[in-house]
Order: structure tokens, then sequence, then C-alpha cells
């Protein structure tokens, strides 16, 4: 009876145990673009347009803030260094935006520390409010509790 059973559950068994031997192993792809040394290196930024970039905001500063011959080139070389940083990380870290979004935040905050070493206090209050309108920021009044418009003021009396 043992040999019976033996014999059924080898006859049982045996055609699947034969399939997995004779399937061939499919070999895996290699991925080469994944590893970091596969990465090709990134290339410089055009130092054309980056000069160009940052010629413009020197001269869009210098209308807007009437700066002095000695800040127009400490604020090029501000905005020569800034703009250079933005490019290379926006090359480097294409795809990684989260990466690329914190360098080009620091890279930012640098900038503004080196302004408000080169410019007058007047000036970069100037500049702050003239960027703070341009990027869309609320002013401290409009965020402050003023009515939705359409709805009564729940404060009027």
């Amino acid at each position: 009876m043992k040999t019976f059973l033996l014999a059924a559950s080898l006859v049982l068994v045996a055609p699947t145990a034969l399939l997995a031997q004779t399937t061939a192993a499919k070999p895996k792809p290699k991925t080469t673009a994944a590893t970091p040394a596969a990465r090709p290196a990134p290339t410089a930024p055009n130092a054309a347009q980056v000069e160009a970039r940052a010629n413009a905001l020197t001269e869009n500063m210098q209308k807007a803030l009437g700066l002095t011959p000695q800040q127009v080139e400490k604020v090029r070389q501000i905005n020569m260094v800034s703009v250079r940083g933005v490019e290379t990380a926006r090359q480097t870290y294409r795809r990684d935006m989260r990466k690329m979004t914190a360098v080009v935040d620091d890279i930012g905050q640098s900038r503004l520390a080196m302004l408000k070493e080169t410019l007058t206090a007047a000036q970069f209050d100037k500049y702050q409010r003239k960027r703070e309108e341009k990027m869309g920021v609320p002013t401290g009044q409009a965020s402050q509790g003023n009515a939705v418009p359409g709805l009564p003021d729940r404060y009027q009396e």
C-alpha cells in the first residue's frame, strides 16, 4: 500500500518537476542607466546664456533701484554666481524635483543675503517689495482677516 501511494504521488508530482527543470531561465536585462556611475555627467550651463540672464537682471535692478557703479559690479557678480548655480542645479537634479527645489531655494537665500550686504536699506526694502509683488506674496493687510467678497463682515455692528 505504501509503495502504491509513493508511486502515485511521484506520478502526480513528476510532470511539474519536469516542467520546472525544462523551462529556460530568462536573463534579466542590465540596467546600467540607473547606476550613478553610468549617468552622463551634467554639462556645464551655457556661459553665454548665464551671462545674458545675469546682465538682464543687473540692468533691471540698476534701473529700478538706482544702483551706483560700484553696486552694479557687485550685483552683476552676485547675479552671475546665482544664475550659474541655478542652471547647474536644474541640469544636475532635473529628475529629482525636491532636491532641485531645495538647492535653488538655498541659492536664492544666499543671493538675498549678499544683496542685503551690497544694497542700502532703502534699496533692499524696495527690492523686497517688488520681488514679493512679482512672486504673488500676499501683503500683511490682505492676509489678515479681510472679509471674503460677497459675504458680510461678521465684526460689523
